[in-house]
């Protein structure tokens, strides 16, 4: 593979934060003292932010208003990424290879929020790693379609053939496909039922922990 340009998705791939939103509802009644029913996080999965916020709010009982459950909810979301979320393992290793040594741009493609990412990557010390961070809110779009990966190719000048996106959503990946990019995906257990059809659609697939083998990324992306 010749590639002159990479674009890295970051929940779930960069940072280890899926399991804050994917237990979020459960983290907000037990730090009110309710104790969660089973499988909710598979509940609120289905529901938009609000409509899992009123689903909260009505099966629990709860005395405080809607507004005042998600100003709640989006501190302890703001928390987490301003002071605990973590980078996946070999992470940092990882980009600086990429940095220093193979001297390939990379940018940033993420459905999250700006400001929580770049606090995030602030205190990791990986902000200036990147040339640019493109976000769906910002570009009114999503994931689904290809248009954030077109827009980090166009500030890289890269060709989309000669570009590797990284993402561990089957859904970005396909999108990312469809548009010609090379694919990385990245295993995270968020995305566990669609593994297969992840390493199926790939050019390479990391397992967990396989950023740590640097060596054995540096060969692939020199095409060695």
């Amino acid at each position: 593979m010749l590639i002159n340009g990479i674009i890295f998705d970051a929940d779930g791939t960069l940072i280890d934060s899926m399991g804050m939103w994917r237990n979020l509802g459960e983290r907000y009644l037990r730090s009110i003292g309710v104790e969660p029913e089973m499988n909710l996080s598979r509940r609120l999965f289905a529901m938009s932010f609000e409509h899992g916020i009123e689903y909260l709010r009505e099966r629990y009982a709860l005395e405080a208003s809607c507004e005042e459950i998600k100003a709640e909810i989006l501190r302890m979301i703001r928390d987490f990424y301003v002071n605990d979320v973590a980078l996946k393992s070999g992470v940092r290793e990882m980009l600086d290879a990429i940095r220093f040594d193979l001297k390939i741009p990379m940018t940033i493609a993420t459905a999250g929020e700006r400001n929580l990412l770049e606090a995030a990557l602030s205190r990791l010390e990986i902000m200036g790693y990147f040339a640019a961070i493109f976000t769906c809110g910002e570009l009114d779009t999503t994931k689904h379609d290809d248009k954030i990966f077109l827009e980090c190719a166009k500030f890289m000048g890269t060709r989309i053939s000669e570009t590797l996106v990284f993402d561990d959503a089957l859904f970005a990946l396909e999108a990312a496909k469809r548009a010609g990019f090379l694919l990385a995906g990245v295993e995270d257990f968020s995305s566990v039922h669609d593994w297969q059809r992840i390493e199926r659609i790939c050019d390479l697939y990391v397992r967990e922990n396989d950023f740590a083998c640097v060596e054995k990324f540096l060969k692939i992306l020199r095409g060695e």
